[in-house]
Formats: C-alpha cells, sequence, structure tokens
C-alpha cells in the first residue's frame, strides 16, 4: 500500500488514537437486572406462572365533625395467591407518621436560621399539641378470636394460628380510629397529603381523608413483603382488590371518593339525582350537580343529623374520600374507547371561578390523552378535589391545589399550576394505579413515567400553557447542578435529597423519556413500544427491568446504554465541537506512478494542515489525493471501481472532519446543524452508538455539496447539553451564535 492511499484510509474512515478510561458505557445491564424467571420473562412481560396477591376490604367508618377523628371497622379478606405459606401478615399503618414520637420527625434534618416563621420553626421542633396515628381496638378472626399482633411504627404484624397456605384464602377483622390532622400545621407534603382545612370565615371543615384504614402490605415475588417503613416521601405499594365502604358523615355534607356511589337517589336531593343522571349522557361541557348557591345554603346550616354514602370499587388499590358542606359538584361524560366514564369536580366556593370553569375539563382532558398513550381508562369515573396547596392522587379521586384571588381574579400561574396539577393527579389514576409499581422504593416508575405523559398531555391540549418537565432544555441547570446533592434515579425514594426530589424523580425521568421518544427511537417505535408496556403491566405490579426490557422487546432498539446512563448514574451531557477541518481533492495531481514515487512525509503533512487548527473557514479548505485504488486492496474481488469516474465525483465535494468529546459522560446522539455559504441548513443525526468504540472522543468526516460557514451541535436543544459554548464552531467569527442558542433553551 502506498503513502498517499495510506493518508486517505487514515483520514477517512479512522480515528485518531488517544488515551480514555473505558467504562462499558454500552454494555447490556443483564448482569444487573433480575434474572428471567417463570413469573417474570426476560422479554418484560408477565411469565406463565406470575401471581400477585388480592386484598378485599368492607369498611364502615364515621367521620365527626365536632371533634374532628374518625371511627371505623373493617373485614379484610385476603387472597394468597402465591406459592408460598404465610405464617404471617403485614398491614401498613401510615396514620402513624402523623404520631408522637414518629421516625419520620426522629430523621428528619433542620436547623436554626435567623427571622424563621413560626409555622415552619413549630413544625420543625414538633410543637404541635396533636394526638396523632391509629389507636388500634380489635384485630380478630372471622370467629371473633383475637389475633396476636405487634406495631412497628407505621407497619403492624398479624401472627396467624396456621399458616396460610398457597391458594388459601382468610378474613380478619379491624376496628380503629385516629384524629385527624390539620393540614395548615404541615409544612412539608410528607404528612399533609390527608388531613382537614378550616374555613374560618363560615366556621366549616373541608376533609380530604386517605391512608386512612389499616391496609395490607404487598408480598411479591422479587421482595417478598413490602414492608419498609413509610417516612413521608417514598409513597405506597398497594394490593388490588374489591370495596365496600359505608361513610357515615353530618348529613349536609357532600361526599366523593374512590367508586361510585351506590345509594346515590338516598344522599342527594330530588333535583341533584336528575342532574346526576343528566351528566352521564353530556360531553360538551360539565353539569353542575350540587350548586354554589345551595352549597353556601350547607355551610350555614351545620345539621347534626346524619348520613351514610355507600361506596363501591372493583379492581383498585386503594380507597381515599372528601368530604364537606362546603362542595360544589360538576361532572360530564367522557367517550374513551368502548366506555363513559365521568369526569368530577368537587370544590368549594373559594375555588370558584377558576374550578368550574377548568377542572373537570382537564380531567377529561387527561383521561382522554392518557388513554391514547398508555390503556382505555377502565374506572367508571375520575374526580378532581380543591384543596389548599397540595396535589395527591388515589383511585379515581386526587386532592389539587389552584385557589383564586379572593377578588375572584385569576393570576396565569395559578390557573396554569392548578391545570398542571389537575393534569398529573388525574394521570397518576394510570401510573401507578392501573400501572402498579412499587412506590416505595422506585418513585420515577410512577412520578417520571406520569409527569412524561403529562407533558404530552400538555402540549396537545393547552398549546399556551408554560411548559415546565419534560422539554431537554428544562433539565440542564438541575443536571449542570451540584453533583454532591444528585442521586441516581435507581435509587430508594428515601435517598433523594429532598430539594432535588422533583428535579429527579419526576423531572429528569420525564426528561429522559421524552429524548428517548423525540430523539432516540421516534415518536412511531416509542408509542407502541410504552404502550405495549402499560397493556402488559396494566392491574399488575411492574418493576424496573420490566419496564427496561420492554421497551427494547417491542422496539428492536438496544437502549441498554441509555438506562445505564440516565437511570444508573448522575452523568451529565456535555458534548464539545472540539474541531471541524475543511478538505478539497487536489485536482492537478501527478499521474499515480509520480506520486506513488514522491510522496513523502511532507505531503502527508501538508495535507493533514501541518498539525494547526484554523479558528475559521477563512483560510480555504486543506488539500489532500486520492488515487487509484492498488489491486492488493480489494483482495479475491474479480470487479474493480470505476476510479476515475470516482475521483471525479470526489472533486466536487467539500470534506468536513469533526472532533467531537464527550465531557460531561453521558452518552447522547450528535445532532449536526450544517449551514451552508448559501445561507440553506441542514440537520444531521447520528446515533448513540457513534460513542461505542471510544466514548470520550470521536471523529468522523462528511461529504458536502455546499461551502459549510456554521457548524452546531445540538441546535433544537434536543439532549440536555449543559453548556451549549462549546457546540459551535466557529467560535471566533460567530459571537452572536451563543446568544441564539440561549434563547431557543428558554
Amino acid at each position: 500500500m502506498n503513502k498517499t492511499t495510506i493518508l486517505f484510509v487514515l483520514l477517512v474512515i479512522s480515528m485518531p488514537l488517544s488515551a480514555q478510561t473505558w467504562q462499558g458505557k454500552f454494555e447490556q445491564l443483564d448482569q444487573q437486572l433480575p434474572t428471567p424467571n417463570e413469573y417474570r420473562s426476560a422479554s418484560g412481560a408477565p411469565g406463565g406462572k406470575y401471581w400477585q396477591q388480592q386484598a378485599d376490604y368492607v369498611i364502615n367508618a364515621e367521620l365527626n365533625d365536632q371533634n374532628q377523628s374518625i371511627t371505623g371497622s373493617e373485614i379484610i379478606t385476603y387472597h394468597n395467591n402465591s406459592p408460598d405459606p404465610l405464617t404471617y401478615l403485614w398491614l401498613q399503618l401510615d396514620q402513624n407518621i402523623n404520631a408522637k414520637g414518629n421516625n419520620t420527625t426522629k430523621t428528619s434534618n433542620s436547623t436554626v436560621r435567623d427571622s424563621v416563621n413560626t409555622r415552619t420553626m413549630a413544625a420543625t421542633v414538633d410543637l404541635y399539641d396533636f394526638d396523632g396515628g391509629f389507636k388500634i381496638k380489635s384485630v380478630k378472626d372471622v370467629a371473633g378470636k383475637a389475633l396476636p399482633y405487634t406495631i412497628n411504627q407505621t407497619m403492624m404484624r398479624i401472627d396467624l394460628p396456621k399458616a396460610l397456605s398457597a391458594g388459601q384464602k382468610m378474613s380478619l377483622s379491624i376496628e380503629w380510629s385516629f384524629n385527624i390532622n390539620d393540614r395548615m400545621k404541615n409544612t412539608t407534603p410528607n404528612d399533609g397529603r390527608s388531613g382537614m382545612e378550616y374555613f374560618p370565615e363560615d366556621d366549616n371543615y373541608l376533609y380530604i381523608i386517605a391512608q386512612w384504614f389499616p391496609r395490607m402490605c404487598v408480598y411479591d415475588d422479587v421482595v417478598g413483603w413490602q414492608n419498609k417503613q413509610f417516612l413521608g416521601q417514598g409513597e405506597f405499594t398497594l394490593n388490588f382488590g374489591n370495596y365496600e365502604v359505608n361513610l357515615t358523615v353530618p348529613a349536609d355534607h357532600i361526599v366523593g371518593a374512590t367508586g361510585m356511589v351506590k345509594n346515590v337517589k338516598e344522599v342527594l336531593t330530588e333535583e341533584q339525582y336528575a342532574r346526576f343522571e343528566k351528566a352521564k349522557t353530556t360531553f360538551d361541557k360539565p353539569i353542575i350537580i350540587c350548586t354554589q348557591e345551595e352549597a353556601v345554603q350547607r355551610e350555614k346550616t351545620k345539621s347534626t343529623a346524619k348520613k351514610t354514602w355507600q361506596f363501591v370499587a372493583e379492581n383498585v388499590r386503594d380507597f381515599a374520600f372528601a368530604s364537606s358542606r362546603k362542595f360544589i359538584w360538576d361532572a360530564m361524560a367522557v367517550k374513551v374507547g368502548d366506555k363513559t366514564p365521568l369526569a368530577m369536580s368537587y370544590y368549594p366556593k373559594e375555588g370558584n371561578p377558576l374550578w368550574e370553569k377548568e377542572s373537570t375539563i382537564a380531567v377529561k382532558n387527561t383521561l382522554v390523552t392518557y388513554s391514547k398513550y398508555s390503556i382505555n381508562y377502565p374506572y367508571p369515573q375520575a374526580t378532581s378535589v380543591h384543596a389548599a396547596s397540595l396535589g395527591m392522587e388515589y383511585p379515581m379521586i386526587c386532592f389539587n391545589y389552584g385557589r383564586p384571588n379572593k377578588d375572584g381574579t385569576v393570576p396565569d400561574r395559578t390557573k396554569w399550576g392548578m391545570i398542571g396539577v389537575i393534569i398529573h393527579e388525574v394521570g397518576h389514576n394510570f401510573f401507578p394505579m392501573i400501572i402498579n409499581n412499587d412506590e416505595r422504593q422506585w418513585t420515577w416508575m410512577d412520578e417520571g413515567l406520569n409527569t412524561f405523559v403529562q407533558y404530552r398531555t400538555e402540549v396537545e391540549n393547552y398549546p399556551d400553557k408554560p411548559i415546565g418537565r419534560g422539554p431537554a432544555a428544562s433539565i440542564v441547570p438541575y443536571m449542570k447542578g451540584n453533583a454532591e446533592l444528585q442521586r441516581p434515579l435507581m435509587v430508594n425514594s428515601e435517598s433523594v435529597v429532598r430539594s432535588n426530589f422533583g428535579n429527579e424523580q419526576y423531572a429528569k425521568t420525564a426528561t429522559a423519556l421524552n429524548i428517548l421518544r423525540e430523539t432516540v427511537m421516534g415518536p412511531e417505535l416509542f408509542d407502541k413500544a410504552f404502550r405495549e408496556y402499560a397493556e402488559r403491566w396494566a392491574f399488575k405490579h411492574p418493576k424496573p427491568a420490566d419496564f427496561f426490557r420492554t421497551m427494547e422487546d417491542a422496539s428492536a432498539v438496544d437502549l441498554d446504554w441509555f438506562w445505564r446512563g440516565w437511570f444508573y448514574t448522575t452523568d451529565n451531557c456535555d458534548m464539545s465541537l472540539d474541531d471541524v477541518k475543511w478538505f478539497k481533492v487536489r485536482k492537478d495531481q501527478a499521474t499515480v506512478e509520480n506520486k506513488t514515487k514522491t510522496a513523502t512525509k511532507g505531503d502527508l503533512a501538508t495535507a493533514k494542515g501541518d498539525g494547526n487548527k484554523p479558528a475559521d473557514f477563512s483560510q480555504g479548505p486543506q488539500y489532500f489525493n486520492v488515487i487509484p485504488t492498488n489491486d492488493r486492496m480489494y483482495g479475491e474481488f474479480a470487479n474493480r471501481l470505476d476510479d476515475k469516474a470516482m475521483i471525479s465525483k470526489m472533486e466536487t465535494k467539500n470534506f468536513y472532519e469533526i472532533t467531537l468529546s464527550n465531557k460531561g459522560g453521558l452518552i447522547m446522539p450528535v445532532i449536526i446543524e450544517w449551514t451552508f455559504k448559501d445561507g440553506s441548513k441542514e440537520i444531521e443525526r447520528l446515533p448513540a452508538e457513534i460513542w461505542r468504540i471510544n466514548e470520550t472522543k470521536v471523529t468522523k468526516v462528511f461529504a458536502k455539496d455546499k461551502e459549510v460557514v456554521n457548524v452546531v451541535i445540538d441546535p433544537l436543544k434536543e439532549t440536555a447539553d449543559i453548556s451549549i459554548e462549546n457546540n459551535v464552531f466557529p467560535k471566533a467569527s460567530q459571537p452572536n451564535k451563543f446568544d441564539e442558542l440561549k434563547k431557543k433553551g428558554k
């Protein structure tokens, strides 16, 4: 092989050799993911012998509006569908997070600072005189015999007289009560997910009640009993089951809850019942069932009589409710597949005019859009309840903030914030209320996936809404923040730094999935794979490996490098455009024979640019020679290229050698914008696999018909690159390009 041929080969197809530390960013995750088995398959689908437990509840409870407490009893029927005999059962006592001496208070970090407000300081050192937590009166079997139990903070173990064998079921009864916490006195959402709000102007309460009865822990094929303590940040892991719930409340209260009201004629007036029936067939706008005028009148009555609302809910993982004499109630029907669920809202007059105008419409938009991206909404209703300074979700019901000013004016921030939180919390009906992951361990599986579909819902239904979480550019401030406070997504929920919780578990996951959809896989492949995951794991208990494997299995896209970077590390994307060299083929080449004889090291250096790195293209191209291919290069092939025609074609081209370095560690696709001398532009996309041989530096040559005047990496801000200053060439001649890129990122 002659020297000139060596020059061309090196120029076009080789990478510069440089020192690197190989980190295995493209290695498969097989060794880190659980071994597939008969319960969970290698494809990411449930295995042939997949099983899960079931817990059914019959609950009778009374809300006492005089002393703000709940007293209740329940019968739990527990189905052991596992292959294991169980000698004891674990139940969650989440109200104990409000008990004196709870571990959440003990383990929380706090400091003293000057001019701290009284509300924050009182909560910090637990100065409120509140007797919180469950008071367990009895635990018995169906024969009325007491069962021994042990309470460990937010968990209760019940010892069985004999093992509950595989395939068997048993029933037990529990009596309990607790005092309802005042949410105004909670300064974090950890223990304010449920409770009451007091309205001094009319001397009434609004109750949003959740984690309000002892609930069965999940026992599964991966971790056995999921009985990690509830500390507040890691949410809930629960079984599916059927519920019959009878709620006794003051007779003038309106109640919204998981499931449907079984005795709706008894609890509503004749006129209200007629409105409720009309809502079932009204698809264009909400029908007000309980009006604001009626609510204002009820605020004044404060009935001492009682009324029992009966609810039924099938195949749900939890039950929550809201109750108040202040509630306005509206509803409308939504067409989803072959079903027509009701979208409903409950809100006090303090929520109007915003809630009457926007809440139920937002519920409808959420059900329709989420059904498109996951599964058709299967439940009979979805309810949004107005509660101050909160966003929290339960099956078929959620509690959402968004209160107008007292004069009725609605700042844009309030309006869009309220719509966003309703979409997010109603969206949780899909993740995790149906696609039922372990929230105590993997927050990103419900909060992150849900935030991603929330982003799609906002983009498709509210084009004027400012978008927060989802776009790549919005995660950049977090990604370039304090690395010591960042955690990989694949960590326990309680290990996440509170100040980063939203940015990591919500926004980073949503951004990753958005990039995966728009930049890595493409919408068509992504949407099919994402829906496959939802359909496979609807009403089941998926784990991270089931999501990772399904997305690959349903798309034929190897994504292990993506999961490894975005979910297992805190790397960021900082891709640097280190150099761009412009080359053209020399037209006045000597004959092949002469060139072969006279090629020297000097020729090679000249063609390579003599080691210089021009700051722009003003010095013109560097020239190199292309010669006919030596017969030895063809090996055993008998046919030959038309060298003359090929060289003639190359002589019309501009060749650009680009050198990129990966400074942030996060592997991402390379997106290049070429700006040509005539003002036209071209965007070229290279898969992330371009980094597979050298994870820190790549060099690649491109042939262009037109002369290039400017090159930009990630021009549309798709990869969450934390530093745009090193994404442009030439730098010196483009002083305003940085400002242009920054504007695109806003």
